[in-house]
């Protein structure tokens, strides 16, 4: 198979993880950067995560906008479109909204990695509103302008949160944002429990941090492990690529 079959068999599996994984329900979405035209993307058509099929992706432009396809996209899809353009490094968007992650959108306590599997989170979590720029409207990202702004907001990291809406996670393969995507709202979950027994929270340290993203390698066993968990769990392992072929581990930008 091709790398571009490789990477588009993974972003179906990806959906059926997150929504196996409550990240998403009947609503979110994730993407992926077209490996050979880093101006075009993929996503599926408008359909719950956990239903998608191959063909059911839809191929996209720089401006989110269907290529040669009339089928219904998601209207979201210009978070992915706009983070694509904001971050030549990003090849995976998703866009979810993590019960657990709400809350943090609409205190002062910024949502900060605190437990070692939200290291990848980075540092504290930055927070959209979309009223400050664009007054009242229905909280969902409908335009570029607007994706624009949200792109802005995420600026060089791996998460924003979105006020009263969810986030927008961004990574460098598929594997990568799926795991960010999924170990957020367990993140969140411990922040809020150390809240409410009434302590602050120690979040982990920018050393611990940088420790944590230097020992990670995209094709560790620990990668596959976590990749085969959860793909057996969403009933999709026979579609997971082996190991070897680095399917589902490194779609990075070409050099």
């Amino acid at each position: 198979m091709s790398q571009l079959d490789d990477l588009l068999r993974d972003l179906v599996v990806a959906n059926r993880i997150l929504s196996h994984e409550d990240v998403v329900d009947a609503y979110g979405h994730i993407s992926v950067r077209h490996p050979d035209n880093p101006k075009r993307f993929f996503m599926s058509r408008s359909r719950a995560p956990e239903l998608v099929e191959r063909n059911d992706l839809i191929e996209f432009d720089r401006e989110g906008e269907p290529v040669k396809d009339k089928r219904q996209p998601y209207l979201e899809r210009f978070i992915h479109a706009a983070i694509f353009e904001a971050r030549p490094d990003v090849m995976a968007v998703v866009h979810a909204h993590a019960e657990d992650t709400l809350p943090f959108g609409l205190i002062a306590v910024p949502l900060e990695p605190v437990i070692h599997s939200g290291s990848f989170i980075g540092g504290k979590v930055p927070v959209w509103d979309i009223r400050k720029r664009f007054g009242d409207t229905n909280l969902l990202v409908t335009n570029m302008a607007q994706g624009r702004d949200l792109a802005k907001c995420l600026s060089a990291g791996n998460v924003a949160l979105m006020r009263g809406h969810g986030f927008a996670s961004a990574a460098r393969s598929i594997i990568e944002v799926v795991r960010l995507s999924v170990y957020l709202p367990r993140n969140a979950r411990v922040q809020m429990n150390a809240i409410r027994m009434g302590g602050k929270p120690k979040p982990l340290s920018k050393g611990e941090i940088a420790a944590r993203a230097a020992g990670y390698k995209p094709h560790a066993p620990e990668t596959w492990r976590a990749w085969e968990y959860w793909a057996t769990r969403a009933g999709c392992a026979a579609m997971i690529a082996e190991p070897q072929t680095g399917a589902a581990h490194d779609h990075g930008p070409k050099k």
